[in-house]
């Protein structure tokens, strides 16, 4: 089974907040991670400070290395086309990838699904164990690989 994980970054936690990195996984090797410009999208101001203290990303780095979020938009469809997407924390996610989405004008063409679609209710509590044990740097693909690596801990190791 192919499964592919997805992590954003964001501004802050607030409903101003917008997506600034976004990195994805599979279990088949193929990934891709980037930053996002927020000066490409008219309104995209809001910025917490406790939010840039977790991922250590600047509004400088993300104006210099960041793509449009139209050029984000097209990665993450031309990539993803098609599949479902896991995220583990879905209401977050899905509310970044709207944001984006809708600054670009675009639809997903992936369907993102939370970890409770995929993990049984006891699979869910193993999980939440292993993954309050692992300390981790919030990044978009060091996040992925850990989500992965405790999905395949829950589900596939015997």
């Amino acid at each position: 089974m192919n499964l592919i994980c997805l992590d954003l970054e964001a501004s802050g936690l607030g409903p101003h907040s917008y997506p600034i990195e976004v990195a994805w996984k599979s279990t088949a090797d193929e990934s891709d991670t980037f930053l996002i410009n927020p000066d490409t999208v008219p309104g995209w101001t809001f910025w917490d400070d406790f939010a840039e203290e977790l991922h250590s990303l600047c509004r400088t780095e993300l104006r210099q290395k960041g793509v449009s979020a139209e050029s984000a938009c097209n990665r993450l469809n031309e990539a993803l086309q098609g599949c479902e997407v896991l995220s583990d924390a879905w209401e977050f996610d899905s509310f970044w990838l709207k944001r984006l989405f809708t600054a670009a004008g675009q639809k997903m063409a992936f369907r993102l699904v939370g970890l409770r679609e995929l993990l049984s209710p006891e699979e869910m509590i193993q999980y939440q164990f292993i993954t309050k044990a692992q300390l981790r740097r919030h990044r978009a693909m060091s996040d992925v690989d850990h989500i992965l690596q405790a999905v395949h801990s829950v589900r596939f190791d015997e």
